[in-house]
């Protein structure tokens, strides 16, 4: 701890400045401006460094968060950078999406702002990139194991990585065109610029890994050639299916889930044409649901062009400061904005929607309702009925599962309750030698929580295949047994 007084001496929490609206709105950039190192330092310093450092826990990888906050403000960045490698494979992704459980857990957020975590991951590893690289890590030994790994999100990515550097020869296989599953289909760019999981790739690539995209696992590969062919497999499919709403009016024209929305405005910045796309120009769009997957096609519409939008949310407005039903260190309840929600929309909260309505096969209108909670159930608020023009609607209500069919069910795996699945204390499936990684077992969850479990599956198939490892894995089995 270089600066015993820091937290004392710089009271104020400094981020970066996002760009003004009318600018941002008019491209898919980032939303945020660079940030000066000495301010940087200077947040930094104002970790405590705690006996307990309550952020390990809150960071599900662990991350070692008082050591490279010190090293970072020491302009130790080389050092820094090392040590946050050693529990994440890509805080280049975390930095930007994670939504940051650690600073929830920061000890300094009791009675102050919390240290600007986030940030300074962020920035140690874009001054790597910039400075002097970020070297790839190729495995000293071999190990003859093949092992191939179904799925090329954050979960998928970091298992992959992490069997590569074991000495395994691990093949990553992805449906879609692109490496990067929802990072690259589903995040806007203007959340994450697709570039930063190019150059990353380019690294893996270095280190041995094999990306096969374009191909569907279970028909193009079938389930008898991927036994025959692997010594083991991890599963890190996602949850895809996204939560619907039956409805009446729901097989009208111009209702779609968000995941049928994003992935096309993605392609397109990408610079891929995109026949009949979905798009919010010159419409009045509604999007039900209010967490991030709403607020990434908020932003989106906007930039379209759409012509007005809402975004419906069916629980209560929370709080603008921590609730009493989340105290510290737990993350907290409260009201947020997001850069989308800077950006135009309005934001309606308790409402239910009761059926859409139409003209000429297509949506024109929904009709809703306000909503309390009583007993821990929504009543409807009598009176309250509304109607609101609508010729988008966009479904962003969360996922119920991965998607079953020629692969999983051919596999055999079971499913646990919730439609996930279902896996051992260590990552295993109900077939031998086969993991789960990520939101297929564990359910939509954060980008944090999907690399940690790449990382601890990974480990769990290096030692199914070699007896023990010695790859880190953040997440205990007691840990995956008990959720």
């Amino acid at each position: 701890m270089a600066d015993t007084r820091g937290f004392l001496k710089h009271t104020d929490r400094e981020l970066p400045t996002r760009r003004p609206v009318e600018l941002r709105l008019l491209d898919w950039n980032e939303v945020y401006t660079d940030f000066d190192k000495d301010t940087l330092k200077t947040q930094a310093s104002r970790c405590m460094d705690c006996g307990v450092p309550f952020c390990h826990n809150g960071c599900p990888l662990g991350n070692l968060i008082p050591e490279w906050n010190d090293l970072v403000y020491k302009g130790r960045w080389k050092d820094g950078i090392e040590r946050l490698h050693a529990t994440n494979n890509f805080p280049e992704f975390t930095g930007r999406l994670c939504p940051a459980p650690c600073e929830a857990s920061c000890v300094l957020g009791i009675n102050q702002p919390a240290v600007t975590i986030k940030q300074v991951e962020v920035e140690l590893i874009e001054n790597a990139f910039a400075t002097t690289g970020v070297e790839p890590v190729p495995p000293t030994t071999r190990t003859g194991k093949k092992v191939a790994v179904v799925g090329s999100g954050p979960a998928g990515l970091a298992a992959a990585q992490q069997l590569t550097r074991a000495g395994h020869a691990v093949t990553l296989f992805e449906r879609a065109d692109r490496i990067g599953g929802l990072l690259r289909y589903g995040i806007p760019e203007f959340k994450m610029e697709k570039k930063y999981i190019d150059r990353r790739l380019e690294q893996m690539t270095a280190e041995g890994t094999e990306f096969r995209t374009g191909v569907n696992v279970g028909v193009d590969v079938t389930v008898d050639q991927l036994r025959a062919d692997y010594d083991a497999v991890v599963l890190s499919v996602g949850s895809t299916i996204g939560r619907d709403l039956p409805i009446p009016g729901r097989e009208l024209d111009g209702i779609h889930q968000a995941m049928e929305f994003l992935p096309q405005a993605n392609r397109v910045q990408l610079g891929d044409t995109v026949e009949g796309q979905i798009s919010a120009k010159g419409k009045k769009v509604v999007i039900i649901g209010g967490g991030d997957t709403g607020a990434d096609c908020l932003g989106t519409s906007l930039r379209q062009g759409a012509e007005s939008v809402h975004q419906f949310e069916i629980m209560p407005r929370p709080p603008s400061e921590r609730a009493d039903s989340t105290p510290w260190p737990t993350y907290p309840l409260m009201f947020r904005v997001s850069s989308a929600h800077e950006e135009g929309g309005e934001r309606v909260f308790s409402v239910n929607t009761e059926k859409f309505t139409g003209k000429g096969g297509k949506v024109t209108a929904l009709h809703a309702h306000e909503v309390k909670m009583v007993g821990g159930r929504f009543e409807k608020v009598e009176g309250s009925d509304f109607e609101l023009e609508a010729d988008l609607v966009l479904l962003a209500m969360g996922f119920v599962g991965p998607e079953r069919g020629d692969l999983l069910d051919k596999l055999g795996v079971e499913y646990d309750a919730r439609g996930n699945i279902k896996r051992d204390d260590d990552f295993c499936s109900t077939v031998p030698g086969v993991f789960v990684a990520g939101d297929a077992g564990r359910g939509q969850s954060l980008i944090v929580w999907a690399i940690a479990e790449g990382r601890s599956a990974a480990a769990a198939a290096d030692r199914y295949l070699m007896g023990s490892t010695d790859l880190p894995a953040p997440i205990v089995p007691t840990q995956v047994a008990q959720r």
